[in-house]
C-alpha cells in the first residue's frame, strides 16, 4: 500500500503528549494521515509537534471539550493514561471515565473507528498493577464500553493490550500476539504499539480485535500488518 494514500480520514489522538501518544502522532504523520491532537496544554503540544498537526485544547473531564475535539474526525486513537492515584489524573478519572466519555462523544459525532492502548493482564483483578488505583480494572471497564458501543453497525474498534512499555524505534522486533489475556510478562516498544494502532485504520482484519502483544526477539520488520493475520478469529 502506498504510504501516502493509506488512509484519508482525519484522526484525533488523545493522550498525544504522553510517551506512547507521541509515537502515535509520529506514525500517523509518517503515513501522511491528517492528525488532530487533543491536549489540555496547547503550548506543550505545539512544542512537540509544531504546525504539523491541528491542536484542540480541552479536558478529558468535559463532554463539551471532547465533542469539539472529535467533530469532523473519522477515527480516534486513545493513548490516555493516568499519572496519579487520585484526582483528575487518576485511573478512575482518565483510564475509565475519560475514555468512556471519549467513546460516547465519538459515537455521537459519527467517528467510524476507535483504537485504544489498554494493557496486558487487564482482566486480572489480583495483578499488582491494580494497587495503583485499580488501573487495570478501570482500563477493563473502558474496553468493555468500547466493545459495546463500537461493535454496532458502521463502527469498528481495535484494542491493543501491550506488555511493559519501552522506548525505541519501531519495526526492530519480532512480536508475539495472543488473545484471551493469557500472557503474564513481557515488554514492547511504544513505537510498535503505535504502529499497530495506526495500520489498523485501514486493515479490515484489524477491525473489532482485542489482543495482547509483546516482543519475541530482535528482528527487523518490514511492517506489522502481518501480526493481525496471526490472531484467531
Amino acid at each position: 500500500m502506498d504510504t501516502a494514500t493509506a488512509y484519508k480520514g482525519k484522526v484525533l489522538v488523545a493522550g498525544a503528549t504522553g510517551k506512547t501518544g507521541q509515537w502515535v502522532v509520529r506514525r500517523l504523520l509518517h503515513y501522511g494521515v491528517p492528525v488532530r491532537v487533543f491536549s489540555r496544554e496547547r503550548e506543550k503540544a505545539l512544542s512537540m509537534f509544531g504546525e504539523s498537526v491541528e491542536i484542540v485544547t480541552g479536558k478529558i473531564q468535559s463532554d463539551v471539550d471532547i465533542a469539539d475535539a472529535v467533530t469532523g474526525c473519522d477515527a480516534v486513537i486513545s493513548a490516555l493514561g493516568s499519572s496519579s492515584v487520585s484526582g483528575e489524573s487518576s485511573p478512575g478519572e482518565v483510564d475509565r471515565d475519560g475514555v468512556i466519555r471519549l467513546i460516547d462523544e465519538s459515537a455521537k459525532k459519527g467517528v467510524k473507528h476507535f483504537g485504544i492502548v489498554s494493557s496486558m493482564a487487564v482482566t486480572k483483578w489480583y495483578h499488582p498493577l491494580n494497587l495503583f488505583g485499580g488501573v487495570l480494572l478501570k482500563k477493563w471497564e473502558a474496553e468493555e464500553h468500547l466493545r459495546k458501543v463500537f461493535s454496532q453497525a458502521g463502527r469498528t474498534y481495535t484494542i491493543v493490550r501491550p506488555g511493559g512499555l519501552k522506548d525505541g524505534e519501531p519495526l526492530h522486533h519480532k512480536l508475539h500476539v495472543d488473545i484471551g489475556d493469557r500472557l503474564w510478562s513481557g515488554w514492547i516498544n511504544r513505537s510498535d504499539v503505535a504502529e499497530l494502532l495506526v495500520v489498523a485504520l485501514w486493515l479490515d482484519k484489524a477491525k473489532n480485535k482485542t489482543f495482547e502483544v509483546i516482543n519475541e526477539a530482535e528482528e527487523e520488520q518490514k511492517g506489522l500488518e502481518k501480526y493481525y493475520d496471526r490472531l484467531p478469529e
